[in-house]
């Protein structure tokens, strides 16, 4: 049994979370006494939107595939990949080797009759999700520089 655990940013409330994350699937994989631990495979301030510069997902990724690792726990979905296609393509994957991927916060286990159904689903929602911040961060930053009223500068702030 691996851990995998992620936060997107360095801020502090974020690092907060990561070492929580890390100290709950510590203990959490040491309660089963019928789990041996793999290990905890963790990325810290990386982006969950591709896989790309996630060392420690690319690492849990290849020891499962050499068999050092027959179960995967994470906190949910969106700390797996909020990328739809890449989450669905290492779940199948990982599948493919009969390793089950369990999402604690979804109550998913991906070697279920139902998991991929509700993996998908749940996957295109963390998508979603993950755009529709990335579209609020931007209409806040664009909405900053806009010229304010009574600044002498004649500008309509349009949301296009």
């Amino acid at each position: 049994m691996a851990a995998y655990c992620r936060v997107s940013t360095d801020t502090d409330e974020q690092a907060t979370s990561y070492e929580a994350q890390v100290e709950h699937y510590t203990k959490y994989i040491k309660q089963n006494p019928a789990w041996e631990s793999a290990g905890i495979y963790a990325d810290d301030g990386i982006s969950g939107t591709n896989t790309k510069n996630r060392v420690e997902f690319d690492r849990l990724i290849n020891d499962c595939m050499a068999g050092k690792i027959d179960m995967v726990v994470t906190k949910s979905i969106s700390r797996f990949a909020r990328n739809t296609l890449d989450c669905l393509k290492y779940i199948r994957q990982l599948k493919d080797k009969n390793i089950a991927v369990y999402f604690e916060k979804e109550s998913i286990n991906t070697l279920d009759a139902k998991g991929e159904v509700m993996l998908t689903i749940m996957a295109s929602l963390a998508q979603q999700e993950s755009e529709s911040l990335s579209q609020n961060v931007k209409l806040g930053l664009q909405y900053r520089y806009q010229p304010r009223e009574g600044t002498g500068l004649h500008h309509t702030f349009s949301w296009v």
